[in-house]
């Protein structure tokens, strides 16, 4: 008997309208856990590194999480992986909600699609009952729209379904895949899955999922529950109020915008506006959020509700939490109003709301600079607000110029030229980034901005604070911080007592490269965990001091999957997982050169010191000097297979393995 999965993937092979049930190897889960650990594996074994995201032979792969459907309380994260449109590069994509959970309710941890369906069908599965069935009457419909229509049609309003919108349909670069209550939203998987022809997946599954000591799994999760009650009523001091809590970032319960609206960059990241909050602006987003917030929602067995139901007047309702509320209003330098109105349009099209906003402010920047011109926008709005949804809509729909941003900033640029490629400065890895733009070099977060392969800084930060504690709230925090992992606990503490805003122990230049080293390790390692567990990271990597973290981990994968290990050899496995995801990258290409922010993420730059971080980080993660895995590497992670495939491939060279 396996245990919190179920032993089984769901192949599904468009071309053919063939579809199998496939038993999986268990020794794939104790090397790499599930969720993306067993996603990246299938992509460095089925997808070549010549084929592009659109090649017959690109899969997508839609999973849940090893730990997905059991008790385990915030366990519903489903992860989409492919080959991005965007960046050319492996993209993982994550979201909670129901999804994952019915999907392993229904006997599968995966569904792996393969090939190209010439009409959009949509795939409906009922535990045993799979089926391929025709889509063409959703073509055109909105995501959230279509999984509406499909319960109707299926005479199921329990079914859980995943859908694109119009976005999808035509290949945009930055389309989402979109559940009602979580969007896979980076890098364009929602590209993927329209180039597959695939509209929309509806599962509905009644089956248990089996864990290996359930009185003790349920004993485990009414202490996180617990954990959860005691920090709900004793916040954190001294932190930004999202991070007082536990959860997913509480933007759509608390009303103090001050820390985005004053430290994040508008319009296309170009522009601090540090007293743009103040009491007036609070009052009034307040009442604005009241008239629009229905109610507050949360995902599968989670008591914490950091989702909101959004309904505005003539607007379809949606689901809406964290950054999102704000990605078009700062890109806009709109007001909160219209960021609920065009969040709708960008749901409904199936767009990234992070990457749409900021392209949409690069196209209205380019504008504003002569660069594009009536002619190549006629009709083109003079009203801010008003030119948002008007490039929604052609690039939803690949219209006139709609069709060259759709490829995203960093190709429209350099197809549009006349000095456009001036204005691509907020990407990286050519994919648009939160819009922060900063003055002193943050070592910590250079090294996360630079190397990260997730897409998003807010998927790679987390546990440590961001801003300055006066000395007593950092005695407070570090007196009961048990998530340390062991083998840093005196080295980060050390770090957060010693942390000055000004003086020797300041940024740039300190802490030491070993310590910066520690920091980026520590958070990349948590994200990791909870993106292979299916965890969502509201209750672990993103949040300080949450009810999870690599002491307790090992217990929980014990007594729910059965796998024996301990903190050092957990480790060793979310490090595998991160190894491995950069092998397929470095496969495709990813080198030294690709890892670096834009020019001006921060005012002051020190390109020597910056040297030696990306040294001192490669070394750290056991890579040589253009960041690749070394042999010895791979095969202290048990990854020989890929430092053979290197080597017969020509990019490690035997001599230099032999060398190190």
């Amino acid at each position: 008997m396996r245990y919190a999965e179920t032993g089984y993937n769901l192949e599904v092979d468009l071309s053919t309208g063939k579809v199998e049930k496939v038993e999986t190897d268990p020794r794939w889960t104790e090397l790499f856990l599930g969720g993306l650990g067993t996603n990246a594996r299938l992509i460095w074994d089925r997808v070549p590194p010549e084929a592009d995201a659109f090649s017959e032979e690109n899969i997508l792969v839609i999973s849940a999480g090893l730990l997905v459907g059991t008790p385990v309380i915030g366990a519903n994260r489903a992860i989409v992986s492919s080959i991005s449109p965007t960046t050319g590069l492996f993209v993982f994509s994550m979201a909670g909600g129901f999804f994952g959970p019915e999907l392993k309710h229904a006997g599968y941890d995966k569904i792996i699609i393969k090939g190209k369906s010439p009409k959009p069908v949509y795939l409906w599965i009922h535990n045993d009952h799979v089926e391929i069935r025709d889509a063409s009457h959703l073509r055109g419909k909105g995501s959230l729209e279509t999984i509406e229509l499909l319960r109707q049609e299926l005479k199921d309003p329990r079914a859980q379904g995943i859908a694109i919108g119009p976005a999808g349909e035509n290949r945009v670069y930055f389309a989402s895949i979109e559940t009602t209550r979580g969007s896979f939203s980076r890098a364009g998987v929602g590209a993927v899955m329209g180039d597959k022809g695939l509209k929309a997946v509806m599962v509905r599954g009644t089956r248990e999922v089996n864990v290996l000591q359930p009185r003790e799994v349920y004993e485990f999760s009414n202490e996180v529950l617990r954990f959860i009650r005691h920090r709900k009523e004793n916040p954190l001091k001294g932190v930004q109020p999202i991070h007082e809590t536990i959860g997913a970032p509480q933007e759509m319960v608390i009303d103090d915008e001050e820390w985005h609206c004053n430290n994040f960059a508008w319009g296309h990241a170009r522009q601090r506006r540090r007293d743009f909050w103040n009491k007036e602006v609070e009052q009034r987003w307040a009442e604005i959020t009241n008239q629009v917030r229905k109610r507050l929602i949360g995902c599968y067995n989670c008591p914490l509700y950091c989702t909101a139901l959004i309904s505005v007047p003539g607007y379809y309702p949606y689901h809406l939490k964290c950054f999102t509320k704000l990605t078009y209003v700062l890109a806009a330098y709109g007001d909160l109003d219209f960021g609920f109105k065009i969040n709708s349009y960008s749901v409904q099209y199936g767009f990234d709301g992070y990457s749409a906003a900021q392209v949409c402010a690069f196209a209205v920047e380019l504008y504003e600079n002569g660069i594009l011109t009536d002619k190549d926008m006629p009709g083109f709005p003079s009203n801010n607000e008003e030119r948002f949804f008007w490039l929604l809509d052609k690039i939803a729909h690949r219209e006139g110029i709609g069709d060259i941003l759709a490829d995203g900033v960093y190709r429209a640029a350099r197809q549009i030229g006349r000095g456009a490629e001036a204005f691509d400065h907020n990407t990286i890895k050519k994919l648009e980034q939160v819009p922060i733009k900063l003055g002193m070099l943050n070592p910590i977060y250079f090294l996360m901005w630079s190397t990260n392969e997730k897409g998003n800084i807010t998927q790679v930060e987390g546990q440590v604070p961001q801003v300055h504690l006066t000395p007593e709230q950092k005695e407070n925090f570090i007196k009961d911080w048990v998530q340390l992992p062991t083998k840093y606990a005196d080295k980060i503490k050390a770090w957060l007592r010693d942390w000055q805003p000004r003086g020797e122990r300041s940024y740039p230049f300190w802490p030491s490269l070993d310590t910066v080293c520690a920091l980026v390790d520590w958070q990349e390692v948590m994200h990791y965990l909870d993106d292979c567990l299916g965890l969502c990271s509201g209750l672990d990597a993103f949040a300080y001091k949450p009810p999870y973290h690599v002491h307790n981990m090992p217990h929980l994968l014990k007594i729910t999957a059965g796998l024996e290990l301990d903190e050092e050899s957990l480790w060793d496995a979310a490090v595998r997982v991160r190894t491995l995801v950069r092998a397929i990258n470095n496969s495709r290409g990813l080198r030294r050169k690709d890892d670096k922010p834009p020019e001006d993420h921060w005012k002051h730059r020190f390109p020597e010191y910056e040297a030696k971080l990306i040294d001192a980080f490669y070394q750290h993660r056991g890579w040589n000097q253009d960041g690749i895995p070394t042999k010895e590497t791979l095969e202290r992670l048990q990854m020989g297979f890929v430092a053979e495939e290197f080597i017969r491939r020509g990019i490690l060279t035997e001599a230099a393995a032999e060398a190190k």
